[in-house]
């Protein structure tokens, strides 16, 4: 365990809002995780823990202890139909999929920069192009803090939702994730259901040429939060019931929509926000992004507060012209525990 002694979290989330925490320490295995938790001169404090910081929002200054989760390596196991991984909660997402797919495992390549950490790709379920962490997840290993006592969660126990999981519900105090288990099957089926990538061939395409585009796709759509303060997404994208759809076409014929099931629809957050003519909205230092409207950056020395009222403005501005209310994908962190946009602004 090393305790950092700048105290300074700008470094450690995408936003790179200037916050602060009480402590923050980076562990590089299990045991030095649970050590934290034993500490007695953290036991007083609240504590977090923190891959990237990439789908972060610290409202505030951080009254406790941010956990920097580094456990690192990755181990293979091939079988007759599918290459099995094994890789730790602190490994790069992108350099894993980069990885996979230089060395002939197809099947990360939709994935391609997302931000963050591979421990955090559970508890969003991550998805993008078609493709959801659970379509490739095996098992999630995770850890009791309290204890010490690790456990595998099956893909099923994990209860895999849009942008949901076990892990934002009743193990999101308790556990932390360790090591993230994939199975990518050697019969590849390329997933090119998604627009931008419709033009290529199911039967000539590769993995390689999936990856270049996404990325180009992603780079020239998304800001890069080295040069522009963001955490991706900023709002899920909504869904609603197939009714209420329907009326919205009436007014709005040239809304995208995709259906869920017999009753139900998700729309395009970003369409909706860009709908409302909020590209390039500015409260304080805090931007709708003026290329994609779902995503909220740090323009110029932005603070929480910015951020925080810029959203809401957002999720007014939707409610009122469609009658649909957007939540945010963004974790939102209090003093001392994680909070929403509707607790901190009414």
């Amino acid at each position: 365990m090393k305790v950092l002694q700048d105290r300074s979290l700008a470094p450690f989330h995408t936003f790179g809002i200037d916050v602060s925490a009480q402590r923050i320490v980076a562990v590089e295995s299990a045991e030095e995780l649970v050590s934290v938790w034993h500490d007695t001169a953290f036991s007083a404090l609240p504590k977090l823990i923190l891959g990237q910081g990439s789908n972060m929002l610290f409202c505030e200054d951080y009254a406790g202890v941010v956990v920097l989760n580094r456990i690192k390596g990755i181990t293979i196991n091939e079988t007759d139909d599918a290459f099995e991984l094994r890789v730790g909660a602190g490994e790069d997402w992108h350099q894993l999929v980069e990885m996979t797919v230089a060395n002939g495992m197809p099947g990360l390549e939709n994935l391609a920069l997302i931000p963050g950490c591979v421990g955090s790709s559970p508890i969003q379920n991550i998805g993008a192009y078609g493709v959801e962490l659970k379509d490739v997840c095996q098992y999630v290993d995770t850890l009791e803090l309290a204890t010490g006592q690790t456990q595998r969660l099956s893909a099923d126990e994990c209860r895999f939702g849009y942008r949901d999981s076990v892990f934002k519900h009743e193990l999101k105090a308790t556990h932390a994730i360790t090591a993230v288990g994939l199975r990518l099957k050697k019969a590849w089926q390329p997933n090119i259901s998604y627009g931008p990538l419709a033009s290529f061939d199911a039967a000539t395409v590769s993995a390689e040429a999936i990856l270049a585009s996404v990325c180009e796709i992603r780079q020239s759509k998304l800001p890069d939060p080295r040069v522009l303060g963001n955490a991706g997404s900023f709002f899920k994208n909504p869904v609603i019931d197939t009714q209420q759809v329907n009326q919205l076409l009436a007014e709005h014929p040239t809304m995208p929509y995709y259906p869920q099931d017999d009753e139900h629809c998700k729309l395009a957050a970003g369409w909706l926000i860009d709908q409302c003519a909020l590209k390039g909205h500015r409260i304080g230092g805090a931007q709708v992004h003026e290329q994609q409207a779902l995503v909220l950056v740090n323009a110029e020395q932005a603070t929480a507060r910015d951020v925080l009222a810029l959203a809401q403005f957002v999720v007014e501005q939707v409610e009122a012209k469609f009658g649909v209310r957007l939540e945010h994908e963004v974790r939102f962190m209090g003093a001392t525990s994680e909070t929403t946009l509707t607790e901190i602004m009414g």
